[in-house]
């Protein structure tokens, strides 16, 4: 994890990242944008021009220089008299990304206003990153992430500045553990070890004393409370499954969201079973559980003062003697009936137990102010909207543009989706309240319609479904890293942030 400070005196380190676009009214024609850094620009792009510098997102251009070792160019796109913070945030992403080796490095890019700044800072960290937990013989053959991370800037004296490089740090840091987890085998990552991980993290973010409780129910105590969801899902694992609380109270707050996130340690389709290709990304489909996780940490660093309950349920879909069989019916907690046509379509099932208990326990016996899940939850997510977009699914409009409006200010894609009433009969079953499959076409879209049942029409709820952008089995890019990706983790934060400044 890179730690990002902010400076407005000279360059120390001898890695500075400036950035660099292009005008399209002229051929050939590049422009430096070094922010508030003054530099002699004429020689340099002569030089870029010869080796053929196109100023394009993602691009990074590396040139020895005398000021300073190494003079790196990270790409902007178009120029711009001001750049979108999305675009700063992964020109600055990228150039981190592709510094690793370099312990140091400076950045000045554009940065007219505070946000602007967080866009860089939040950039450069979330690009500093690596994942060699289980590399040996080969750990030494890949570099280290950056270490440490100086953003200059005129603005960084300022009294509201101070707080960015801080908030920076974290949001990397909790971004990080979500990654570091989804990129973890199954062999070494199921129910058990993500509480044990959990609650280090925890602990680690200030435990009882900066306002978290972390509480566990075990496989006797799911069966005996009534969870047939998680645990008809785990029950064909050797690796019980479990139902992991974290509470976050601030010492004042009047606002509670509780946040569920799926999570399946290692989804093998149960008697469904998936096809072999690709199987091996399905330890990610615990990407939402870790994200929520992360969040709640992540808003306890902070300090933000509004409440928030997260609820993990967390199993292995596997195949055994004891597994689920398509057409079992099973009880969800609270006493709904399902009929489980496919067990591979098992992550509504996990998450509709956690529903509603969230809702039942709600925030120091009150009743939440709304409700937000995130899961891996259906192929058809990554066929309607590709691996970079997620999708929002809603009981509240109001709500939803909230959120939508937190993910702009993140940078992370996401799109609404409708819950059209005509497909909800699909889910009706001949034996039980409620089929877990229906209507094959607009299959992300019956999931969500599904999860609604378990939601009070009065308590404000959204459905996330990051299927496709949780794990990136392409290249990198921005501050994207190849793997688990952090998706959401961000906008829950920028959420809950907007929320606690209308308080």
């Amino acid at each position: 994890m890179a730690v990002v400070r902010l400076s407005n005196g000279a360059v120390s380190d001898d890695v500075l990242v400036i950035g660099l676009s292009y005008k399209e009214d002229k051929k050939s024609s590049l422009v430096i944008e070094s922010g508030d850094l003054t530099l002699d620009t004429k020689s340099l792009l002569s030089t870029l021009a010869d080796i053929g510098a196109t100023g394009k997102s993602d691009e990074i251009i590396k040139l020895p220089s005398t000021s300073v070792r190494l003079l790196v160019f990270t790409g902007l796109g178009k120029t711009r008299k001001k750049y979108e913070h999305e675009t700063l945030r992964r020109a600055a992403g990228a150039a981190t990304q592709n510094l690793a080796g370099n312990p140091k490095v400076t950045i000045s890019l554009p940065t007219p206003d505070l946000d602007s700044l967080n866009a860089v800072a939040e950039g450069a960290a979330l690009g500093a990153y690596s994942f060699t937990a289980f590399r040996k013989t080969t750990k030494s053959d890949y570099k280290k992430p950056v270490d440490a991370i100086t953003v200059l800037s005129m603005l960084a004296s300022k009294k509201d500045a101070k707080s960015i490089a801080f908030r920076a740090t974290v949001i990397a840091k909790y971004t990080d553990l979500i990654r570091d987890m989804v990129n973890t085998p199954p062999s070494h990552l199921n129910p058990i070890s993500f509480v044990e991980r959990i609650k280090k993290e925890a602990a680690q973010a200030g435990g009882v004393a900066a306002g978290l409780k972390v509480s566990v129910l075990d496989e006797k105590q799911l069966i005996a409370q009534g969870f047939g969801g998680i645990t008809s899902v785990g029950q064909g694992s050797v690796n019980p499954p479990r139902l992991l609380h974290i509470s976050y109270t601030p010492k004042k707050s009047s606002l509670a969201y509780a946040f569920v996130g799926k999570g399946i340690t290692f989804d093998s389709g149960g008697l469904n079973l998936k096809p072999g290709p690709g199987m091996e990304a399905m330890k990610s489909d615990m990407g939402g559980a870790a994200a929520v996780s992360a969040a709640i940490l992540a808003i306890a660093s902070l300090k933000l003062p509004i409440g928030i309950e997260t609820w993990v349920p967390l199993a292995e879909n596997m195949i055994s003697d004891n597994a689920t069989r398509p057409g079992d019916i099973i009880s969800i907690y609270g006493g709904t009936t399902v009929e489980v046509l496919n067990p591979d379509a098992e992550g509504r099932l996990v998450l509709a137990d956690a529903l509603v208990k969230a809702a039942e326990v709600g925030h120091n016996g009150k009743a939440l102010d709304a409700i937000v899940d995130v899961a891996t939850l259906t192929g058809a997510q990554v066929i309607a909207l590709g691996t970079r977009t997620g999708a929002v699914m809603t009981n509240n409009e109001d709500l939803a543009a909230a959120f939508l409006q937190a993910a702009k200010s993140s940078g992370e894609l996401f799109w609404p989706m409708p819950l059209p009433q005509e497909l909800r009969a699909s889910l009706d079953s001949p034996v039980a309240d409620l089929a877990n499959i229906g209507e094959r076409m607009g299959g992300m879209l019956v999931a969500g319609l599904f999860l609604r049942e378990f939601i009070a029409p009065e308590l404000p709820w959204i459905h996330l479904d990051i299927a496709g952008p949780a794990f990136n089995e392409a290249k990198a890019f921005g501050y994207t890293p190849v793997g688990g990706t952090g998706v959401s983790m961000r906008s829950l934060v920028y959420l809950a942030e907007a929320a606690s400044s209308r308080m």
